[in-house]
Parts: structure tokens; C-alpha cells; sequence
């Protein structure tokens, strides 16, 4: 019985390796489906991959020291993004006289006569809310402190907030989204 066993096992090897030889003719190729329509760019499109948005405005008893932007249609904001303030601080010169911005990260806070001033800001997928922040009467404010204040908006997507990424420096931000400063949008609110 054992002879037989072997036997049938070697038969059995013999006929999986025999089965190996020469490959056959390529097959037909299928056939392409239809494109599917393109989406949108730009301006008219959803933006998904990061946006970087300049807004300017003035901190005002009005508006409670406060100032308010919502994101438009075109820049889709999820709940997972990172929204991320900076301020401009200050613009000095290069080596050839060239202007160069000043950006930090927010919040900010300055020691003043009256006391400490924090600008500082919050956000939802909707909206950022940027605002000030004393332990002293904000009317008492200077208009360098308040008026025409610049402040850059910078969307990060979660997928590219993975990895080693220096957020304190807007150039940092901007390289790692794809965004020269020709592309930052630019908006003055009231």
C-alpha cells in the first residue's frame, strides 16, 4: 500500500511539474471606458489640496475688537484641517532693497504701557474669528494696533499636516502646500 502511495504521489508531481512551458500569445487588448467629466479649477472649482488667504481689517469697539472672516464657497474647509493664523508684523528690506514680510504665528502678545495685548484667533470649516484680548480697556489702544492689521489664513489639508513640518514659518507652510506668494488671495474686509 505504501508502494502505492509513492508511486501516485510521484505521478501526481510529475504531471503539476509537466505543466510548465513555453508562455502562450499575448491576449487582446480591452477596450478604454469613456473619460469622465473634468472638474472644475481655480477660482470656480472646491479647493481640497490648501489654500493660503491675506485678509486685512480693523479691530474696532464696533465690532468687539474683533475681526470676522468666512471662508467662501470656493475653499472647502473639513473638520480634520488645520487653520493656521499669522500676523504681519513688521516688512524690513533685503539686501536689495526689496520688501520682505514679517509673519508670526498666532497668538501674539505685546507688552504695552496699558498692559499685555494678545491678538489671538479661532476657527471652525466655516469661519475664522480673529481677536483681541487686554487686561486693560482696548480703547486705550494705539491705531498701530488696531487699524488696516494684516493677517494670513493658511489651510492645511490633514493628509499634509503628517511628517516634520515647521508651522512658526509661513514660507515653510506655502512650500510645503505648493503656494507662492503670486497665488495668496487678497481680501479687505470692512
Amino acid at each position: 500500500m505504501k508502494k502505492i502511495n509513492v508511486f501516485l504521489g510521484a505521478l501526481v508531481t510529475l504531471f503539476f511539474i509537466s505543466c510548465e512551458g513555453p508562455q502562450g500569445p499575448q491576449g487582446f487588448d480591452g477596450f478604454d471606458g469613456a473619460d469622465g467629466a473634468d472638474g472644475a479649477d481655480g477660482a470656480d472649482g472646491i479647493n481640497i489640496l490648501g489654500k493660503v488667504i491675506d485678509i486685512q481689517g480693523t479691530f474696532t469697539l464696533d465690532n468687539d475688537y474683533s475681526i470676522f472672516y468666512e471662508f467662501p464657497q470656493t475653499v472647502e474647509v473639513f473638520e480634520t484641517d488645520v487653520v493656521l493664523v499669522y500676523m504681519l508684523w513688521d516688512v524690513t528690506e533685503d539686501s536689495n532693497g526689496e520688501s520682505v514680510d514679517i509673519w508670526r504665528l498666532m497668538p501674539q502678545t505685546r507688552i504695552l504701557d496699558q498692559g499685555l495685548l494678545q491678538y489671538n484667533y479661532d476657527y471652525t470649516f466655516f469661519d475664522v474669528s480673529i481677536f483681541l484680548e487686554s487686561d486693560f480697556d482696548l480703547s486705550t489702544l494705539q491705531p498701530g494696533d488696531t487699524d488696516d492689521q494684516v493677517f494670513r489664513i493658511a489651510i492645511l489639508p490633514a493628509e499634509s499636516t503628517t511628517g516634520k513640518l515647521d508651522t512658526s514659518n509661513i514660507n515653510s507652510v506655502m512650500s510645503h502646500l505648493g503656494i507662492t506668494e503670486n497665488e495668496v488671495q487678497k481680501v479687505t474686509l470692512q
